[in-house]
């Protein structure tokens, strides 16, 4: 419950009271569990970067590919397909950082999760036995957040077109 309702309505959009009202327990009880809705929205972030971005994103890319760099393509293939969907949100690890802004603890768990993010590029690229695969993983992460962007503007070809950079960036970092 407080999963979905974070990844739709960011953190200010959701009050604790809703929280605690949603999820049926009492006041006390809420408290027991997470001192502070901050808490809640770290525990909502970790849950979000195993499901989304280990178990949705990443594993399903692998899948997807034969080889690492079809596999760093495929993420392209996963978010066209994410983008198409009617529960499309965006992602939350972004939607947060802005929300609540770099130097907050929710912004910097953000920040440290999208790095989580650059580093399975970056595996990804090792694998493929590209150059220069801290720099690789960033320009990726950009075109990655950049699709995401796009996408959330209305531009479901978004990905697509990102696959089509992405398979420039892998030409440039090839040995």
């Amino acid at each position: 419950m407080a999963y979905e309702l974070f990844s739709r309505r960011g953190v200010r959009g959701v009050g604790v009271n809703e929280l605690i009202s949603r999820s049926g327990v009492a006041k006390a009880s809420f408290f027991r569990h997470f001192a502070s809705k901050d808490e809640l929205v770290l525990a909502f972030l970790e849950r979000r970067d195993q499901q989304w971005t280990v178990e949705a994103i990443v594993s399903e890319a692998r899948r997807k590919g034969g080889t690492p760099e079809e596999q760093l393509l495929a993420i392209f293939d996963v978010f066209a397909e994410w983008f198409a969907r009617d529960d499309f949100e965006a992602c939350s690890f972004i939607n947060i950082l802005l929300e609540m802004g770099s130097e907050h603890p929710l912004g910097q768990a953000s920040i440290d999760y999208l790095a989580r993010i650059r580093g399975h590029v970056q595996q990804l690229a090792e694998e493929a036995g590209l150059q220069d695969t801290e720099n690789f993983s960033r320009s990726w992460h950009i075109l990655m957040k950049g699709s995401i962007i796009s996408a959330a503007e209305g531009d479901l070809a978004a990905a697509g077109r990102a696959r089509q950079l992405a398979g420039w960036l892998i030409d440039h970092h090839r040995a």
